[in-house]
């Protein structure tokens, strides 16, 4: 008897370790694939303030609790499952899937630029999103909804493609790990910088002179942060966009974009010491190039199109990438004055 419970006690502790060894597996699969998707993530996160831009400031969390909630879901729901069966039945348009992705991460990244240089908007165009029209809230939490389950389809499929070799559960898990820690660390990223005035405000109250000076320069530096981030948002399409052409065009057999990057990076990658990050940079720089001249010619293509569609950007212009992200500082600063919190 005893004998049987050693055998066992064994088996569990075997089993336990197998179990071990699993979620091991699963959470540096997890990491490898949330880093790859990192560039989209940071744009993601660039892109969500605007939404709540001009909006009472009793909203903005509420409101960006039901698009955390919606990007849960449509990652979880829509996303995964589509996602698991292509991989398991058709795994050859994956590749097709993410360079589709890719275009549409230069064709933003390139239309960012393009009006950030050439682009005029009309002053209702400037208006807080919120302040159109009855029902704004919902319409806004809608198209922000709408906005990341774009995003979202290409974080998911670049952490499909870093794990494609795992078997299909472990995949499984692997992208329910990534689609609930990148929507925890993009929300609360957002959480964060939309509050981040308030908070300043808050200090600002404060009776110490160093928290009252810490509270304003807050306040006065959030405009500042945000546009910063709608930069950083910008360039990460276009690097991310960009070397997943690169990379594309490489598998499918169009080899000479590929070797051209790595010939140039591999001057700097020789250098000691700096050599992994100066080739990492020229490489980045070399597909954001790649990412906004193939942005730049699909938006010939596309945006003649879209103006012509009832539903088209030209339509819509509250669309991702129409307003820049310090409009959220400004807006809510407006907001804060007009109740009366804000000298």
């Amino acid at each position: 008897m005893s004998g049987g419970l050693v055998a066992l006690l064994d088996d569990v502790a075997a089993l336990a370790r197998i179990a071990a060894a699993s979620v091991d597996d699963i959470a540096a699969g997890a990491a490898k694939a949330g880093a790859k998707a990192a560039g989209v993530v940071i744009d993601d996160a660039a892109v969500t303030p605007q939404y709540v831009s001009g909006a009472d400031p009793s909203r903005e969390l509420p409101m960006i609790k039901r698009i955390f909630w919606g990007s849960l879901r449509n990652k979880l729901l829509i996303i995964l499952p589509a996602l698991l069966l292509i991989s398991a039945f058709i795994p050859a348009v994956i590749p097709f899937i993410l360079m589709l992705g890719g275009t549409y991460l230069c064709y933003e990244g390139a239309e960012k630029v393009w009006h950030k240089f050439f682009g005029h908007h009309a002053a209702a165009e400037d208006q807080p999103a919120v302040d159109r029209g009855p029902g704004a809230e919902a319409k806004v939490v809608k198209g922000a909804i709408t906005t990341d389950f774009i995003l979202s389809c290409e974080i998911m499929v670049i952490s499909m493609t870093e794990v494609a070799d795992e078997s299909l559960w472990v995949r499984a898990l692997i992208l329910v790990v990534v689609a609930f820690a990148i929507t925890v660390l993009v929300y609360g990223a957002v959480a964060l910088i939309v509050k981040m005035d308030d908070i300043g405000l808050h200090l600002s109250a404060k009776d110490s002179a160093g928290s009252k000076r810490f509270g304003g320069l807050l306040v006065k530096g959030m405009p500042a942060v945000l546009a910063t981030i709608t930069l950083v948002g910008t360039v990460a399409m276009l690097w991310v966009g960009g070397h997943i052409m690169v990379q594309g065009a490489h598998d499918l057999g169009w080899h000479q974009p590929y070797d051209l990057i790595h010939t140039l990076e591999a001057p700097f990658a020789g250098i000691a010491v700096v050599g992994g990050f100066l080739g990492w940079l020229v490489n980045t720089l070399c597909s954001a190039v790649v990412g906004l001249a193939w942005g730049l010619l699909v938006m010939v293509v596309v945006q003649p199109l879209l103006k012509a569609l009832p539903f088209g950007k030209g339509k819509n212009d509250d669309a991702h990438g129409e307003s820049d992200a310090h409009s959220a500082a400004a807006g809510h600063q407006a907001a804060e004055r007009d109740s009366g919190h804000m000298p």
